[in-house]
C-alpha cells in the first residue's frame, strides 16, 4: 500500500513540474511542442483522376481518324472502340504520367482492326499512333477481344499492322492478337530534316511495354522495335549502315533517337517471314517469358533472328525465353559495350534451328554474361562469337548446356560447341560453373518433350535451362 501511495505522489510531482515548465514557456515554444513530428507524416499520392468514357465506331468507309489536338481527350479517359475498323489513325493523344488514356474494346464485344483485302495503295497501316504519349492499348481481359486482322494479299510486305511513330512513347500494349499483314508491331521515330528533336542525342523515347500479345503470320518482322539504321542520310532521306568514312561528301547525316526502358514479355510470336522479336537503338531493354517459333519462313539470311538484340543497344537482359523450331538463327546480338554497358543472356531454351544457335557480333567491346542456357540441335554451331565489329573482350560463358550441333551430319569438332572468329574470345566457367557439351540429346539425358529438362541421372547436372 505504501508503495502505491509513493508512486502516485511521484506521478503528481512530475505532472505539476510539467505544468509549471509549460507555464513558463513562450507561445512560440508551446506551438513548437504541440507540432507533430514531421518524420511521422507519410505523403499520400492521390489516385489517378477519373476521366470520361467514350465509345467510338468507324465511319462509312470503316475508318476512324482522331486528331486529339482538336478533341477533348485527357489523362484518365477511356476510349472504347466498338465493332470493325479497316484503319485507325490517332495523333496528338496525350494522357499523363500515372494517368494514361486507355484504348480498348467495348465490354462484351470484340474489336477488329485491319484490312484483310489490302493489296497496295493508301491506308497501308491498320492502326497508327503519331506523337501520342501515356497510352494503354488492348483488350479488357484477354487477347481474343482486340484483334488485328490484316492482309494476306500480294504486296503485304509494305503493310504495317500497328505502328508507333513520331515520338510516340510511354506506351503499353497488351492483350491483343495480330494476324498476318506485313510488320506486326513497328515502333520508332525516323529523323526529319530540320526537326532537331528527331536527332540523337537531343531527345529519347521513354517507356514501352509489350506483353501478353500474340503475333502470327506476318510477312516481315513480328516486332520491329527501335531504329536499325546506324545513321540517317537527311539529304537522301535514307538509312545508312556503314562507317562515317563512307559518308557521301556534302550530304548531311544524323543518328536516330533511341528508346529508353523497354520491356517485352509473355508474348507468343510464330509463323513470321523474317525476324521474330527485333530490337535496336535502346538503353535498358528486358526481353523475357516469350515463346518464339517458326520465324524466317522467307529464308532471308539478313533477317532471320528469333530474338535479336540489335545495334546501339545498351544494358540488356534476355532471360527465360523459349525459342525453337525454325529455319533462322535462335538468338542474335549486335549490342554495344559503350559507357560500361552490361548485357545478360540467362536461362533461355534455344533449340532446333537450321542455322546457328546463338550468334554474337557486338560493338565497342560489349561483354555478355551468358549463363545457364540450353542451346540444342542446330545445323550450324551452338555459340558463335565474332569480333569483326569490335566485340573482342572475352565473353563470360558459364553453366550452359550445349547439345548436338551439326545436325547435317558433319563431323562434330570441339569448336562446333563454341566457335570464335575475327578476334572474338570467351572465358568459360569452371567447377560448378563449367559448361557441359554433348554430341547427342541421348548423351545429355534430357526430356525433349518437356523443355529439355534433365531426366533422372542426367549428365546435365546443374547446367542449362530450367523452366520457372
Amino acid at each position: 500500500m505504501t508503495h502505491h501511495i509513493t508512486s502516485r505522489l511521484s506521478m503528481l510531482i512530475i505532472a505539476l513540474a510539467l505544468i509549471f515548465s509549460l507555464g513558463s514557456c513562450t507561445k512560440a515554444q508551446l506551438d513548437e511542442i504541440k507540432k507533430p513530428a514531421t518524420s511521422a507524416v507519410t505523403p499520400v499520392t492521390p489516385p489517378p483522376a477519373k476521366g470520361t468514357e467514350y465509345t467510338l465506331v468507324a465511319d462509312k468507309d470503316g475508318r476512324l481518324i482522331i486528331d486529339a489536338s482538336k478533341g477533348p481527350y485527357k489523362g484518365g479517359d477511356i476510349i472504347n472502340l466498338k465493332g470493325n475498323f479497316s484503319a485507325v489513325y490517332i495523333s496528338n493523344l496525350n494522357g499523363a504520367a500515372g494517368n494514361p488514356i486507355i484504348i480498348r474494346n467495348l465490354s462484351g464485344t470484340v474489336t477488329k482492326i485491319g484490312n484483310p483485302l489490302w493489296s497496295g495503295g493508301s491506308w497501308s497501316t491498320a492502326m497508327n499512333f503519331t506523337n501520342c504519349h501515356y497510352i494503354k492499348l488492348g483488350g479488357q481481359t484477354s487477347r481474343s477481344e482486340f484483334i488485328f486482322d490484316c492482309t494476306t494479299k500480294t504486296g503485304r510486305d509494305a503493310y504495317m499492322d500497328l505502328t508507333l511513330s513520331r515520338h510516340t512513347d510511354n506506351f503499353e500494349i497488351s492483350n491483343i492478337t495480330i494476324l498476318n499483314g506485313g510488320t506486326g508491331i513497328w515502333a520508332k521515330t525516323d529523323p526529319i530534316k530540320g526537326d532537331l528533336s528527331t536527332y540523337y542525342p537531343n531527345s529519347q523515347m521513354e517507356n514501352l511495354l509489350i506483353h501478353d500479345v500474340s503475333i502470327s503470320g506476318t510477312y516481315n518482322e513480328a516486332m520491329y522495335i527501335g531504329h536499325t539504321a546506324l545513321y540517317w542520310n537527311l539529304t537522301a532521306n535514307a538509312p545508312y549502315y556503314g562507317a562515317q568514312s563512307g559518308f557521301t561528301p556534302g550530304q548531311e547525316y544524323v543518328q536516330p533517337i533511341k528508346w529508353h526502358n523497354v520491356k517485352i514479355y509473355n508474348n507468343l510470336v510464330k509463323d513470321g517471314g523474317k525476324d521474330g522479336i527485333q530490337t535496336a537503338a535502346m538503353d535498358q531493354l528486358e526481353i523475357y517469358g516469350n515463346e518464339v517459333t517458326n520465324w524466317a519462313t522467307e529464308h532471308d539470311y539478313g533477317n532471320n533472328g528469333g530474338i535479336l538484340v540489335g545495334g546501339r543497344t545498351t544494358n540488356t537482359n534476355v532471360h527465360d525465353n523459349y525459342v525453337h523450331d525454325a529455319w533462322g538463327e535462335l538468338f542474335q546480338f549486335y549490342g554495344s559495350g559503350e559507357n560500361g554497358a552490361t548485357h545478360i543472356v540467362r536461362n533461355n531454351l534455344f533449340r532446333d534451328s537450321q542455322g546457328d544457335g546463338m550468334s554474337l557480333r557486338g560493338t565497342a567491346n560489349a561483354v555478355i554474361q551468358i549463363s545457364n542456357n540450353t542451346v540444342a540441335r542446330v545445323n550450324g554451331v551452338l555459340l558463335r562469337v565474332n569480333g569483326y565489329l569490335g566485340m573482342r573482350a572475352p565473353q563470360i560463358v558459364k553453366g550452359n548446356a550445349f547439345i548436338q550441333p551439326r545436325l547435317s551430319g558433319a563431323t562434330i569438332y570441339p569448336n562446333a560447341y563454341i566457335y570464335t572468329e575475327n578476334g572474338g574470345t570467351v572465358t568459360e566457367g569452371t567447377g560448378k560453373d563449367a559448361n557441359t557439351r554433348f554430341a547427342t540429346v541421348a548423351a545429355a539425358g534430357v526430356d525433349i518433350y518437356n523443355f529439355y529438362l534433365p531426366k533422372s541421372g542426367s549428365a546435365l547436372l546443374t547446367t542449362g535451362y530450367r523452366k520457372i
